[in-house]
C-alpha cells in the first residue's frame, strides 16, 4: 500500500515539474498600423466607387467580352490557382479531421515458437487449456481487433489548426480574384494597345503615301533645275525610314495579338477587334470611393488580411504545444491461437482503454524554437499586410494623378497636332514658289507624324489609365 502511495505521489510530482518546468510564453498582441486618409488627394468625399461594377458592365466592347470569356476558361496561370484552391481545400478537410477520434480494423495471423527452457515456455508446456489438452507448439496467433484513438482538444490547439488553414484556403481563393482582376486588366490593356497599333499603322501608311507624292514632286523640280540631287536623297531617305517604322510596327501588333492568345490559353491566331474603340468618350469622373474601401474591394488586401489572421492561429497553436497533451485510446477484438477458438466468447475477447497525458519537458527548446518562428511569421504578415495597404492606396492615387495629368498633356499635344498640320501646308506652299528650304518640308512632315503618333500613343495611355484605376480600387474580379 505505501509502494502503490509512493509511486502515485512521484508520478504527479513529477507532472507538475514537467509542466512548471515548460514555462508558456506569452503572445504579444499586434495590430497593424494603417492609418489610411479619410479620402483621396483632390477627390471628393464619395463612397461611389467602380469597384462594385462587374467587369462586363465596365467594358461594354463585345470583341473585347468575348476574349475575356475565353480566358476566364482557358487561361493558364488562372486553372493554376484554381488547383492552389483545391489544395488549399483539402488541408482544411485534413486539419478538421483531427478533431474527431480515428479508428481502424485490424486483421491479424501469425505464428510463435519459444525455448523450452524459458518461463514462457515452462508456463506453456504447464498449462492445459482443456482438461488432457495442453498449450500447443508452436503457438498460433489469430486476432481481428477494432481500435481507436483520439488526441482531445483540451487547449484548442486543433481548433486554431484547422481555423488558421481555413483562413489560408480563404486566402487562396482570394488569391485567385487578384489573379482574376489582373488578367482581364491585361487583356484589356493588351486590346487596346493592339487597337492603338493598328491607327498607327494606318497613319504611317498614310503619311508614306503622302511622302511618296513629295518626293515625285522633289524629282520633278530636280528635272527643271530647281532642286539638286541632295534634295531627292533626303526625301529618298526619309520615306525608307518612313516605311522601316511601318514594319517595326506591325512586329509590335504580331506580338501584342499573341500576348492575347497567350492569355487566352491559346495558339497563334487573329483577334477580332473594333478598331474604332479608342475613339470613345472617356468617362468624365473618375468613381474611386474612399481610402477605407480598399479594404473589402481589392482582392490582394483581403488575401494578405487573411494570411495575417491564419499567422496569428499558428501562433497560438505553437504555444499550446507547451501544455500537455491528452490522448485516449481504445480496443476491442477477438484473439485466440486457432482460428476455432475466436468465436469462443468470452474467452476470446480482448478489449482495451487508456489515457496519457504528455507533458513535453526534454524538447523544451524545439517547443520553443518553433513558437518564435511562428512569432516571426506573423510579423512577416503584419508588415506585409501593412505594406499591401499603402501599395494599393498608392497605387489609386497615381492613377488619379495619371488621369488628369494625361487629359492636360491630350490638350496640348492635339495643339502642336494642328498647328503642325497647318504648317505643313504653309511648307509645301512656299517650297513650290521657291521661297523655303526642302529640309523645312522634311522637317514638317517628321514633326507631324511623330505628333500624331504620339497623340495616339496619349490616347492609348488615357484608356489604360481608366482600366488600371479600375483593377486600383479592386473591381475586376465579379
Amino acid at each position: 500500500m505505501y509502494k502503490k502511495t509512493y509511486f502515485r505521489y512521484l508520478v504527479f510530482s513529477m507532472l507538475g515539474l514537467s509542466i512548471a518546468g515548460c514555462k508558456v510564453p506569452a503572445i504579444k498582441e499586434q495590430k497593424p498600423q494603417l492609418d489610411l486618409p479619410q479620402v483621396y488627394k483632390s477627390a471628393k468625399e464619395d463612397s461611389t466607387s467602380w469597384a462594385s461594377i462587374p467587369w462586363k458592365c465596365f467594358f461594354n466592347d463585345k470583341d473585347l467580352q468575348v476574349l475575356i470569356d475565353t480566358a476566364l476558361s482557358r487561361n493558364k496561370e488562372l486553372n493554376i490557382v484554381l488547383q492552389e484552391i483545391e489544395i488549399a481545400k483539402s488541408d482544411v478537410a485534413m486539419r478538421k479531421s483531427n478533431l474527431y477520434p480515428k479508428g481502424g480494423l485490424k486483421v491479424g495471423t501469425g505464428i510463435e515458437k519459444v525455448g523450452r527452457y524459458t518461463s514462457q515456455g515452462a508456463g506453456d508446456a504447464s498449462t492445459e487449456i482443456e482438461p488432457g489438452h495442453h498449450m500447443p507448439d508452436p503457438l498460433g496467433d489469430f486476432g481481428l481487433v477494432a481500435s481507436a484513438h483520439w488526441e482531445v482538444d483540451i487547449w484548442g490547439k486543433l481548433h486554431q489548426a484547422q481555423g488558421a488553414a481555413q483562413n489560408r484556403y480563404l486566402a487562396t481563393v482570394e488569391g485567385k480574384n487578384f489573379v482574376l482582376s489582373n488578367l482581364i486588366g491585361e487583356i484589356a490593356s493588351s486590346y487596346y494597345e493592339l487597337i492603338s497599333l493598328d491607327n498607327q499603322v494606318e497613319l504611317v501608311n498614310s503619311n508614306i503615301a503622302l511622302q511618296q507624292q513629295a518626293l515625285e514632286v522633289v524629282i520633278a523640280q530636280r528635272a527643271v533645275g530647281r532642286v539638286n540631287e541632295l534634295a531627292v536623297q533626303k526625301f529618298k531617305a526619309e520615306l525608307l525610314k518612313t516605311q522601316g517604322l511601318a514594319y517595326k510596327l506591325k512586329q509590335r501588333s504580331v506580338e501584342t495579338e499573341n500576348r492575347i492568345n497567350f492569355l487566352l490559353g491559346r495558339y497563334s491566331q487573329p483577334i477580332a477587334r473594333n478598331h474604332n474603340a479608342l475613339a470613345e468618350t472617356l468617362p468624365s469622373e473618375l468613381k474611386v470611393g474612399i481610402p477605407s474601401q480598399i479594404l473589402h474591394n481589392r482582392p490582394d488586401v483581403k488575401q494578405a488580411e487573411l494570411e495575417l489572421q491564419a499567422a496569428e492561429l499558428d501562433v497560438k497553436v505553437a504555444r499550446a504545444e507547451f501544455y500537455p497533451s491528452l490522448d485516449i485510446s481504445a480496443a476491442v477484438g477477438l484473439q485466440a491461437f486457432k482460428p476455432s477458438y475466436l468465436i469462443k466468447a468470452p474467452e476470446s475477447m480482448l478489449y482495451s482503454l487508456a489515457g496519457d497525458l504528455f507533458a513535453p519537458l526534454i524538447n523544451r527548446d524545439a517547443i520553443q524554437a518553433e513558437f518564435k518562428s511562428a512569432t516571426a511569421r506573423q510579423l512577416q504578415a503584419l508588415y506585409n499586410y501593412e505594406q499591401v495597404v499603402l501599395n494599393a492606396y498608392l497605387e489609386v492615387a497615381n492613377q488619379m494623378a495619371g488621369v488628369s495629368n494625361l487629359q492636360q498633356e491630350m490638350e496640348k499635344q492635339q495643339q502642336q497636332v494642328d498647328v503642325l498640320s497647318s504648317a505643313i501646308d504653309i511648307s509645301k506652299e512656299l517650297f513650290a514658289g521657291n521661297r523655303a528650304e526642302y529640309l523645312e518640308v522634311l522637317t514638317t512632315q517628321r514633326d507631324v507624324l511623330d505628333a500624331k503618333l504620339e497623340a495616339l500613343e496619349l490616347k492609348k495611355s488615357q484608356f489604360l489609365a481608366l482600366i488600371n484605376i479600375y483593377k486600383a480600387v479592386g473591381g475586376g474580379w465579379r
